[in-house]
């Protein structure tokens, strides 16, 4: 069981950390959902192949005609649609095989918040869990990794104490804070002094003439 205090690592690291293709993969798929690390990438990793593992042996089991297997795979495939990342209906133990990394990415608060369009990105939509903004069926959710169930994604809303809720706020409404923008104050252009502009009499010739006293 281990201890508590010191509980086991959710994901597994590469086996190879310095792989160049798997790095700009990598960096691409944080970068489309959002990941604020690769850790929450290799947690979706992890999630999903544990679903693959329970699919081989239970396809094993079945063949066997073991009838406890029979019923645990109900339940797997049960819970794959509960979740969303198998149609309710029809599903089989070989659609559990076919899953990949973006099934599961696609289930995350943060990404179905962005797609409902309550955010303009991915990284918003990541802030604005965070922050609190966002509620699911009237009970705010702070993780953006959480795994949204398929009756609960109709719920997601802003959070009704949140200032966004309000529809004319600035970051609902970008164009029309744009226009409400104070106008630039106007520059006026220097004048000049009294007297600049006005002739000046030519000297007289004796004037230019008359010497200079030393």
């Amino acid at each position: 069981m281990g201890d508590p205090k010191f509980p086991r690592r959710a994901y597994d690291t590469p086996s190879h950390p310095w792989r160049g293709e798997r790095i700009k993969a990598e960096t691409e798929i944080c970068k489309q959902y959002g990941l604020k690390s690769k850790t929450e990438l290799w947690k979706a990793q992890a999630y999903l192949r544990n679903l693959r593992t329970q699919s081989k042996n239970l396809q094993a089991r079945v063949r066997l005609d073991d009838a406890q297997a029979q019923l645990e795979s109900d339940l797997l495939l049960a819970k794959c649609a509960r979740l969303g990342i198998l149609p309710a209906d029809g599903s089989t133990l070989d659609d559990v095989l076919g899953l990949d990394q973006e099934s599961i990415l696609g289930r995350r608060l943060q990404t179905i918040v962005y797609m409902k369009g309550l955010a303009t990105t991915a990284k918003q939509a990541r802030q604005f869990i965070v922050h609190g903004h966002i509620s699911i069926n009237g009970r705010k959710v702070t993780v953006p990794g959480y795994m949204v169930r398929r009756n609960e994604e109709d719920f997601i809303t802003y959070n009704p104490q949140s200032p966004i809720a309000d529809e004319m706020h600035p970051i609902r409404n970008p164009q029309q804070s744009e226009n409400e923008a104070a106008p630039e104050p106007k520059v006026e252009e220097p004048q000049p002094a009294e007297g600049a502009n006005e002739p000046v009499d030519a000297p007289s010739e004796d004037a230019i003439n008359k010497p200079v006293e030393e």
